[in-house]
């Protein structure tokens, strides 16, 4: 089966929101949210260059995300995974030294 082109998903799902009664400020603050997530999630949670990705400052991608309501653990795990690596390569270089 060939995969729908992205205008055929986006409108499937817009028809399904649509049908459920979701406003147009609900519909757009959900999908913003998700979006600003998957892009924190890319970036380990690297807020500067998940701004930089958006198209947005990050002091903009600051505010949206307190008036989203997302909190870290929307995206930590990606990003407490980093942190344990950094932690890991620096200690192993300390003990090499």
């Amino acid at each position: 089966m060939k995969e729908q082109s992205l205008n055929g998903r986006m409108g499937a799902l817009v028809d399904e929101l649509v049908h459920r009664g979701l406003t147009l400020e609900q519909a757009r603050r959900e999908f913003e949210r998700q979006f600003i997530v998957a892009s924190l999630r890319s970036n380990d949670g690297n807020v500067g260059r998940s701004a930089k990705s958006l198209g947005i400052h990050r002091n903009t991608l600051r505010n949206k995300v307190a008036n989203l309501g997302i909190e870290t653990e929307d995206y930590a795990a990606r990003r407490q995974r980093g942190v344990g690596q950094r932690r890991s390569r620096r200690a192993s270089s300390a003990s090499e030294a």
